[in-house]
């Protein structure tokens, strides 16, 4: 399966992710809406807040989207303070106390934070190395990082839908590959590109598999990447319909559509100073 080049410049683009890809909540929410029907099920707000036990002091979620998080850490955590960030002001419209601010240059004074989120957003940003420095500038010495993204082997099967859709509609066996978020900052690669500043990184892993017995929430994942409908190489909306007649047959035949999923969590730190006694 071809994957998207690593310097793919549309999935960085400040102003294609403020206006097209995340003017406001609908596409992220279709994408997150789809692992209702994953087994088993994963409660990451939860995940993150256990992660959050130890942790005093004001936090960033940096890249919130559309709050989930920062919600779910304000009603476990009150005793927490939760700045929700992001580089898109539409998203944010729902989203108390939110502050438009770019990963790679953080309006957060050097060790002010007992935490900071990264979920599912390093992928967007074109330079990386210097978020996660940002990330690390911003901690306090016992401050944790909590990054997650998903693997190189997630939801192939809709990779595999897409192309096969996408040569359906231009007459050929399979067309090109879509853009794919997750391939810049893949859960492969985030233990070496986090490494460079922090020496502890402990992952957890969030396998499922999702089954569905309608095609509609799969054509909605499909959908929800139409900000990058013309870097597709392929007709987008015609694909997309494609894709729903491919999905109901494969319900039709075999009982449901079932992807595979591989995302994870990495709960960061730097390599606490042990001091000897006299």
């Amino acid at each position: 399966m071809t994957i998207q080049p690593a310097n793919e410049p549309s999935v960085t683009d400040r102003g294609l992710l403020s206006t097209k890809a995340y003017a406001t909540g609908r596409h992220l929410a279709a994408r997150q809406s789809l692992y209702q029907w994953q087994t088993p099920q994963h409660d990451l707000p939860g995940i993150v807040v256990n992660e959050l036990a130890e942790v005093r002091g004001p936090i960033a979620d940096v890249g919130c989207g559309n709050g989930k998080f920062v919600k779910r850490i304000r009603e476990d955590r009150p005793d927490l303070t939760a700045v929700p960030m992001d580089v898109s002001a539409g998203i944010l419209g729902g989203v108390p106390g939110a502050v438009v601010a770019d990963a790679q240059q953080l309006p957060i004074a050097d060790g002010a934070l007992g935490a900071a989120l990264a979920l599912h957003m390093l992928y967007h940003v074109e330079d990386q190395a210097q978020a996660v420095r940002e990330l690390g500038r911003v901690l306090s010495p016992d401050g944790v990082a909590i990054v997650s993204t998903n693997s190189r082997t997630d939801k192939r099967e809709l990779e595999s839908l897409w192309r096969r859709s996408a040569g359906d509609v231009l007459g050929i066996p399979e067309g090109p590959a879509r853009v794919q978020l997750s391939a810049r900052f893949t859960l492969e690669d985030a233990p070496t590109v986090l490494g460079a500043v922090f020496t502890d990184i402990r992952t957890i892993p969030l396998p499922g598999v999702i089954e569905v017995t309608d095609a509609d929430p799969v054509v909605a994942h499909l959908a929800s990447y139409e900000a990058w409908a013309d870097q597709m190489g392929v007709p987008f909306r015609e694909t997309v319909e494609r894709a729903r007649e491919r999905v109901e047959e494969t319900i039709r035949v075999e009982g449901a559509f079932r992807v595979t999923c591989l995302g994870g969590i990495l709960v960061c730190r730097r390599a606490r100073v042990r001091v000897r006694a006299a």
